[in-house]
């Protein structure tokens, strides 16, 4: 449990100062309570037997003290004074928990926060052991879970153990058979439960599994629509869903089946108990019954306190361990940062606010290796090569020949085992983020939001501060002019998820577009015609061709037509550079 609690405490970074005031709150509220339940007895002794009143110190002490006339004075007094501090108790306890549910559910957005930053900013070799899936549930199952299931159980249950502690000392004080008898309920409660505190385990780990592949599934099903469709496969995409639904729904319904018995079991055996322990009493205690009233009226209101109280800590026991899979995965990728040797500082820094690496002469790759964890052979091997600026590379080469390692490594995405590279004999890696500042990156496959064109080519930056002149050179320069002026709506024009409504060409050209605009010297075109048919492909390669000798190009490609006018080209085998020079020399 210790180690549990602390993965929660590194969970709650940013947020521990506040938990002293809760604390605070908890013993107050819970010190609050058990004065009103204390005094219950005593005033329902004093309201039947108010002669009694000079065999209490305390009260006389007070009788006196306040100058009251009669006993029932003092008796009406009391009684609007325990009415009092069950108000302020109550009171206290709605603040207690609404603090609770304010400090959870704002850790929780912290959390949130805390995830992506951390997913958006960690090495790039981060995600070639990940799925998409697996982080976008941790981003929104993982931390409902740390909220619902870890949080606020755990406070609560600080809360219920503050209030169970001062309300058994109560009910020592008043009689030690009450207090020996409730504790006969509770603990082989306690212990039975925490017995299945790994079947908990099991139920949550299922829970998030299965959730973690219905996000796969949509993923699978609605990213590939057309091919779903055409192919038929609807029925193979919603078997899987069917599957893993039925996974969930059988874990969630063991656990929350399993989580109310401590509520029912306690109850019952606590209504049971004070129903026949008065009808005992009357038979037993007949001539005395008046003595025990006051005793057994704790009792009472103690038990109604306790019922709730004890169900909802036995409870927060199996929801603590229902979560305790979410918070290992939280935990884990948490402290995943702190292992990297080099952070992106994506987040921290804004592209179009942050310094860009001065650029005047050349670049060089010195000596580079990569080899990809767990591989037996280097993607890439001692690749030597110099770029100058201004002009136009190709990389080619069969596939698997490194070319896009070569890229990834160029891009800051990968940090090379071996080697450097240079800029004006400066290393890209004394700061990452201004060589990525001059750099762009053109896919095969452009990623577009589910937005307007003026958006997707001023892509990260917020609409007040996109500059319209940049943006209509960088149209001009990717050659979108026309098709701009086509549509009704312009550069508002909306392009659809991933750029449905527009032509292949159409999203190569945004791409280009947005590497224009956000000013990049050097451009990487990982295979940028390569999808497109041969028109399509002249018109996009022509507004690759219109910024030859203006930006630094390195293109790779399998279509020697689309590196024809390259200044250098380098062919790649098994991660080493075999030839270089010109098409014709390379032909």
């Amino acid at each position: 449990m210790l180690k549990y609690l602390s993965k929660v405490w590194f969970i709650l970074k940013g947020s521990r100062k506040k938990l002293p005031l809760l604390l605070f709150t908890f013993i107050l509220s819970s010190l609050l309570e058990a004065l009103g339940i204390g005094l219950i007895g005593p005033f329902l002794n004093l309201a039947s037997h108010p002669d009694s009143l000079s065999r209490i110190s305390i009260l006389t002490w007070l009788y006196k003290q306040f100058h009251f006339h009669s006993s029932n004075q003092f008796v009406a007094a009391l009684g609007f004074l325990i009415a009092i501090i069950f108000c302020i108790k109550s009171c206290l306890y709605f603040l207690a928990q609404t603090y609770i549910y304010n400090f959870s559910f704002i850790h929780k957005g912290k959390l949130i926060s805390r995830l992506l930053n951390t997913y958006l900013s960690i090495t790039y070799s981060f995600y070639l052991h990940k799925n998409t899936a697996t982080l976008i549930k941790n981003v929104l199952y993982e931390t409902m879970m740390i909220t619902n299931g870890c949080l606020l159980p755990l406070l609560n249950t600080v809360a219920n153990l503050v209030v169970l502690i001062v309300l058994l000392l109560l009910l020592a004080k008043t009689d030690m058979m009450f207090l020996i008898l409730i504790l006969a309920i509770i603990l082989p409660t306690f212990i039975f439960f925490y017995k299945l505190k790994n079947k908990f385990k099991t139920w949550g780990k299922i829970s998030s599994d299965a959730q973690q592949e219905m996000v796969r599934i949509i993923n699978h099903g609605l990213g590939s629509l057309k091919e779903t469709r055409v192919i038929g496969c609807e029925g193979y995409f919603q078997k899987q869903m069917e599957e893993q639904v039925k996974r969930y729904e059988q874990a969630a319904t063991k656990f929350h089946s399993f989580n109310i018995l401590p509520r029912i079991t306690i109850e019952t055996l606590l209504i049971v108990f004070t129903l026949l322990f008065i009808s005992v009493s009357q038979l037993i205690f007949a001539s005395n019954i008046q003595n025990i009233t006051s005793v057994m009226a704790v009792f009472a209101v103690a038990s109604i306190r306790l019922i709730p109280v004890v169900s909802q800590s036995v409870q927060a026991m199996g929801q603590l361990q229902n979560s305790s899979h979410a918070v290992d995965v939280i935990y884990l990728d948490l402290k995943e940062i702190e292992k990297q040797d080099f952070i992106s500082q994506i987040v921290i820094s804004q592209p179009h606010k942050s310094q860009t690496m001065a650029f005047k002469n050349q670049i060089e790759l010195q000596h580079v290796s990569y080899c990809y964890p767990g591989a037996s052979e280097a993607a890439l091997n001692n690749i030597c090569l110099t770029i100058k600026k201004g002009q136009s590379i190709a990389l080619i080469g069969k596939s698997g020949a490194g070319k896009t390692t070569l890229v990834d490594v160029l891009l800051g995405l990968l940090n090379p085992q071996g080697g450097d590279i240079k800029v004006d004999n400066i290393s890209i890696y004394k700061d990452i983020r201004s060589w990525q500042n001059i750099i762009g990156y053109i896919p095969q496959s452009i990623f577009l939001i589910d937005d307007t064109i003026e958006r997707n080519i001023a892509f990260g930056v917020p609409d007040r501060q996109i500059n319209l002149e940049k943006l209509n050179t960088a149209i001009k320069s990717a050659q979108l002019e026309e098709l701009v002026e086509q549509l009704p709506k312009g550069i508002k024009t909306a392009v659809g998820e991933r750029g449905v409504r527009l032509s292949g060409g159409q999203r190569q050209r945004i791409g280009i577009a947005r590497a224009l605009y956000h000013e990049r010297e050097i451009l990487v075109l990982d295979e940028a015609t390569s999808a497109l048919d041969n028109e399509t492909e002249k018109l996009v390669t022509q507004a690759i061709n219109s910024l030859a000798g203006k930006k630094t190009l390195i293109v790779i490609a399998h279509r020697l037509s689309t590196v024809e006018n390259c200044d250098c080209i380098y062919l790649l085998e098994k991660g080493r550079v075999v030839k270089s020079g010109s098409f014709q020399e390379i032909l």
